[in-house]
């Protein structure tokens, strides 16, 4: 061998191991429930993950867990982020009802007007008030809701009062009891449980927002979908949260990195793309022949008023706790508003 080759072969021996050095300082287990082409992993948190490894220079990365890989159960995704057998996770805040009792606001019935008004809201509501209470065990990374919710059923549902007998998947605390209040047997369970529950008969219906429905196949489960016009019936507030104790870990610089790509602007990115990734799910039921049922205004305004003591009780149950519910209630319409404008 020439020097010049032995020369040659120790630089690249060299820049590889460098490589494999910075590539290798930081790994961060990124776990989530839903598939990995599901349209948040796929048009959301990769994108987070591939930027931040990116603009680490590649001394993060992100090993990404879709459908549970590492084990137990969409409920148990936020105390896996706490106690460290994930990194990171990405959780329905509403699969431990009554854990996180002041963001269940923004998922009252007719509150949130579009996916990036009220996840930014919702950011800006936790910064004031529950950074250091409900979500003190972790480190926040994003808080977002999706886009307007709707019905999916094996028969039309256009009044309320449709709703009876109706054995109907409801994602959180806050929507059981509408749902409950509203005539239907409401049943709790995460949204990947959702297709084979409705393949076995044990519930007619679902509400999920357009954008889940190609990767539940729900547009092949069920016929009939309800809309609601430019209402959002109700919506599902989610966490994206990483172990308090590895941020912590981190040096300064990849602090820097993790808070450059978290907050109120991805949030709202996550809220926004969301709520974009509807339109090809609506698009698939109306290709499968399915009844898409849109309601009137004088319909909505039936459902807001059948709603309405839903969005009641929650906050004299809040201001029973000691959680003023009506100070929560009152701010998260604001900021909605604020936000909402120009929308």
């Amino acid at each position: 061998m020439t020097l010049s080759r032995r020369t040659l072969f120790g630089m690249v021996a060299a820049a590889c191991l460098s490589t494999g050095a910075a590539a290798q300082e930081v790994t961060l287990r990124l776990h989530q429930f839903l598939p990995a082409q599901a349209n948040v992993p796929a048009h959301i948190l990769d994108v987070w993950a591939d930027k931040v490894e990116a603009d680490s220079d590649g001394r993060i990365k992100v090993d990404r867990f879709p459908s549970m890989q590492l084990g137990g159960t969409p409920p148990q995704l936020i105390d896996q982020a706490i106690d460290g057998v994930a990194d990171v996770i990405w959780t329905v805040a509403g699969y431990t009802p009554g854990r996180f009792p002041q963001l269940e606001v923004f998922e009252l019935p007719f509150i949130s007007t579009s996916a990036e008004a009220t996840s930014r809201a919702y950011w800006e509501l936790a910064e004031e008030r529950m950074m250091d209470t409900d979500f003190a065990a972790f480190k926040p990374l994003g808080l977002w809701v999706h886009g307007p919710g709707l019905i999916h059923s094996n028969r039309p549902i256009a009044d309320v009062a449709d709703l009876n007998g109706l054995k109907l998947r409801a994602p959180t605390r806050t929507t059981t009891t509408l749902f409950t209040g509203l005539g239907a047997t409401s049943v709790g369970m995460p949204v990947p449980a959702v297709p084979e529950a409705l393949s076995k008969g044990v519930i007619d219906g679902a509400v999920i927002p357009w954008e889940v429905v190609p990767a539940l196949k729900v547009h092949e489960l069920v016929s009939n979908h309800t809309e609601f016009g430019d209402a959002h019936l109700y919506t599902t507030a989610f966490i994206f949260a990483m172990n308090k104790g590895v941020y912590e870990g981190l040096p300064d610089d990849l602090k820097a990195v993790i808070d450059a790509n978290s907050g109120l602007e991805f949030s709202a990115f996550a809220g926004r793309t969301m709520e974009e990734y509807d339109a090809p799910g609506r698009a698939m039921a109306e290709e499968a022949g399915n009844t898409i049922v849109t309601l009137t205004d004088e319909q909505v305004a039936a459902w807001r008023a059948a709603s309405q003591p839903t969005i009641d009780n929650w906050i004299a149950e809040a201001d029973a706790a000691g959680i003023d519910g009506t100070g929560l209630h009152d701010a998260a319409t604001a900021l909605i508003a604020k936000h909402s404008v120009g929308n």
